[in-house]
């Protein structure tokens, strides 16, 4: 930073940062600020430069916490910043980029402080720090005592929501943000969740409060709009070419240009970085989002931005919003169900699709209304699908997401209705034509399958049968894989349940003779095993029930399997729901008898077909409807606060932290 800087590692050493972190008060007014913030280093396009620039700022800045309390040299800065951006609108209107690229860099500097101020001492002090006041002359800020911090934050919401978006703001505006998520990121630092923080206070209450929708609308469109970071080219500066690096000509100096800590995105996860690459502003638009949507309430007021992201409408509902809430807005849904659609291969995008159905019913029910649904279904089967390459959390989201739309009668109806051609990333059998809901049929029972020799989570059996209980009364016309898969889960389930069955005997014979070791607890997964029986007897039943004759390809597996069957049918646990199962399969078997000897698979089906209509439905037991009903566990915020700021350490563009230093997650969750 400066005119003489020509690498990171040579930061330290830099003069006019000596400047900044030592002894002597600067002025506001002092020339050196327009020395500082004419940077000459090319900045940081990978996680190992980015770690780099972490260890010279922290020396920079062990000086400047020792220095600023004498100098009030960060205030100076901040000020300097602040009375620059009062010009941004018209700068932008008017072209000014010299004006915008120092704005931006005295942006860059603060945010490379405050990152390790807030990483290495608390609250309390940090605000401290924003206190100290230079000595030297007359400020030109005005000599009311300002709350710093609160003018600093309430500034860059002001940048990100009134600032328009064009080549040479973009660098600003994204700064603008990834500061909002540094001056939050103190939440890395404590294990426990805080739920008393300075900084949510300034956001929550104050001059902040006011602009809460503007922001969220904003987040969300930069999301939506997916704007790329602008080419050398058409960016604030002319490229030249020096031996120094990336550089760019500047009336009287020479400066690098910051866009390359943008374009190739930070220390982003396998399943974003392509994201992040196209979309920097987008991405940590959506991270912020994510952090301010997960705030803890204050103890006097709900998180004004979750209220936001709860209520707001479609821009073409004209119906009044309640003046109890201040936060309501209005965004256009279409191109928001597009952007949900085609991002779904991160975190980040899936666990906003959670939320908006989730929380906000307006979202909820135009979703649930499009003719389209297979463009948002696909992308979340495909995350349930390549369960090996994705992180748990990753998983429950999208399982979660199944869960929510399977509440709706019509969705289950209509997946059905949607068939679909050559399903390439389904590698087990060629599709050539299934309906969505066969193929969602399938890939929840491979989930299941997959948890039970690796992971044996309950909480994601009990989401997956959930899933497909909901759906069981609408199934119609079922791919015949489908219908074999879901009788082989049964019989998954069946070998599973002889085979602890058979240990427990055994266990039990030995324990006889000995005293001296524990039992282990055959009981205990006896039960869960027989809970999961149950619930795909229940499905079964529900299907043959309500659909039977929707669905020959089920009754054809059923029969070619029947002897599964036969153990469970005396069984005190699954005696009545067994009831239903076996009167169908002694109806159809007898009918297949009378049909004679080697009969074709087409011949079968055709029996099935007309047996299905003079089957007399009276004579099936009803049993109540089978209905799940997603509800968030108490003190959701353990699971999402840890969850998002994973996403934020692992996929945000330029941002750095020392993994020593986290304490909310351990790293392999992160």
């Amino acid at each position: 930073m400066g005119a003489n800087s020509s690498s990171i590692s040579e930061l330290p050493e830099n003069e006019y940062l000596q400047k900044l972190s030592g002894s002597e008060p600067i002025s506001e007014n002092d020339p050196f600020w327009n020395q500082l913030l004419s940077f000459s280093f090319t900045t940081p396009t990978n996680s190992a430069d980015l770690k780099l620039l972490e260890e010279a700022t922290i020396s920079v800045c062990k000086s400047l916490v020792e220095k600023n309390p004498r100098t009030g040299n960060l205030g100076s800065l901040i000020k300097v910043f602040l009375s620059r951006t009062k010009e941004l609108k018209i700068s932008a209107e008017c072209q000014n980029h010299l004006f915008i690229w120092q704005a931006h860099n005295a942006l860059f500097i603060i945010c490379c402080l405050l990152k390790v101020f807030i990483s290495r001492m608390s609250e309390e002090e940090l605000q401290l720090h924003f206190t100290y006041e230079e000595k030297a002359g007359p400020s030109s800020y005005g000599t009311e005592c300002e709350d710093l911090i609160e003018e600093l934050l309430c500034c860059l919401i002001q940048l990100i929501v009134e600032i328009p978006l064009l080549d040479i703001t973009y660098s600003i505006s994204l700064e603008a943000v990834t500061t909002l998520i540094v001056f939050l990121s103190c939440q890395l630092f404590h294990k426990e969740i805080l739920r008393e923080s300075i900084i949510h206070k300034y956001l929550m209450h104050g001059r902040c409060l006011p602009y809460t929708s503007r922001l969220v609308k904003t987040l969300l469109y930069n999301f939506i709009r997916q704007e790329r970071s602008p080419p050398p080219g058409t960016h604030a500066f002319q490229q030249q070419t020096d031996g120094g690096g990336l550089l760019y000509g500047i009336a009287s100096g020479v400066a690098t240009g910051l866009w390359t800590v943008f374009t190739l995105g930070g220390v982003g996860s396998k399943a974003s970085a392509q994201l992040e690459q196209c979309s920097p502003l987008a991405s940590q638009s959506l991270l912020l989002l994510l952090v301010l949507a997960n705030l803890t309430d204050a103890p006097d007021t709900p998180n004004p931005y979750r209220q936001a992201i709860m209520s707001f409408k479609n821009t073409q509902d004209n119906t009044a919003f309640s003046s109890s809430n201040p936060h309501a807005f209005q965004i256009n849904f279409n191109s928001l169900y597009t952007a949900l659609c085609e991002q779904q291969k991160s975190d980040q995008a899936t666990l906003l699709l959670y939320m908006l159905l989730h929380q906000n019913s307006n979202v909820r029910t135009y979703v649930l209304a499009r003719t389209d649904i297979e463009n948002l279904v696909l992308p979340i089967l495909e995350i349930l699908y390549h369960v090996e390459e994705r992180n748990s959390h990753h998983v429950y989201m999208a399982l979660i997401i199944l869960l929510i739309l399977t509440e709706d009668d019509g969705f289950n109806r209509s997946i059905h209705e949607v068939i679909l051609k050559n399903i390439t990333w389904y590698a087990e059998r060629v599709l050539t034509e299934i309906s969505l809901g066969s193929l969602l049929i399938l890939v929840v029972i491979r989930t299941i399958q997959y948890n039970m020799t690796r992971t044996r989570d309950k909480y994601l059996h009990t989401n997956c049968l959930a899933a497909l209980a909901n759906m069981s009364a609408q199934f119609r016309s079922l791919h015949q894989y489908a219908a074999q898969r879901i009788i082989s889960l049964f019989s998954l389930l069946s070998k599973k349940h002889n085979k602890v069955l058979e240990q427990a005997t055994q266990s039990l014979r030995g324990s006889l003779g000995s005293n001296d070791s524990p039992l282990p607890d055959y009981a205990q997964d006896l039960n869960v095993i027989e809970e999961v029986i149950r619930m795909m007897l229940e499905i079964i039943n529900s299907c043959l029930t309500n659909s039977l004759h929707h669905n020959p390809n089920l009754v054809y597996a059923l029969l070619y399997k029947r002897d599964l069957f036969e153990q469970f049918r005396t069984h005190p646990s699954f005696q009545d729901i067994m009831q239903n199962i076996d009167l169908v399969i002694s109806f159809f078997s007898s009918r297949l008898e009378q049909a004679g000897a080697e009969l074709s698979v087409e011949r079968v089906l055709e029996i099935i077909k007309q047996g299905a209509v003079a089957l007399p439905k009276d004579r099936l037991r009803k049993f109540p409807e089978l209905k799940f009903k997603y509800v968030e566990e108490e003190q959701p915020e353990e699971f999402f606060i840890p969850y998002v700021w994973s996403l934020v350490y692992n996929s945000a563009v330029a941002l750095y932290w020392n993994p020593r230093d986290i304490q909310l997650f351990t790293m392999d969750s992160g």
